[in-house]
């Protein structure tokens, strides 16, 4: 591992379950919850709304429960096809590789 790599894996494990702004190397910024990390590639919860379609970047778009087919209330109920998991989803995994990090920077929470 290179010093810069080092030192942005270092950031994120001192700020795992944070929240947190990360820049990357094309200038581009995230925000997110670090939720994981390992020595290529940072885990991070994205609040949904934000541009999820980053190129370049990994997401993990599994769907879990059936959200919005049942009976008239979103993610609850029976779809048809099993049964919903209780509230709709707030956030969507991202994993960023480490080496693409250049500035990890703690954000308040509100």
């Amino acid at each position: 591992m290179n010093y810069n790599h080092q030192h942005m894996y270092e950031l994120c494990k001192q700020h795992m379950h944070s929240y947190v702004l990360a820049e990357m190397n094309d200038g581009s910024q995230i925000d997110g919850i670090i939720t994981g990390l390992d020595d290529e590639c940072v885990y991070m919860a994205i609040p949904l709304g934000q541009d999820n379609q980053m190129p370049g970047y990994h997401h993990d778009n599994r769907q879990f429960g059936f959200g919005g087919f049942g009976y008239g209330y979103p993610g609850y109920g029976y779809s048809g096809y099993g049964y919903g998991y209780g509230r709709p989803r707030r956030f969507r995994r991202l994993i960023l590789p480490l080496a693409a990090l250049t500035a990890l920077s703690v954000l308040p929470w509100y």
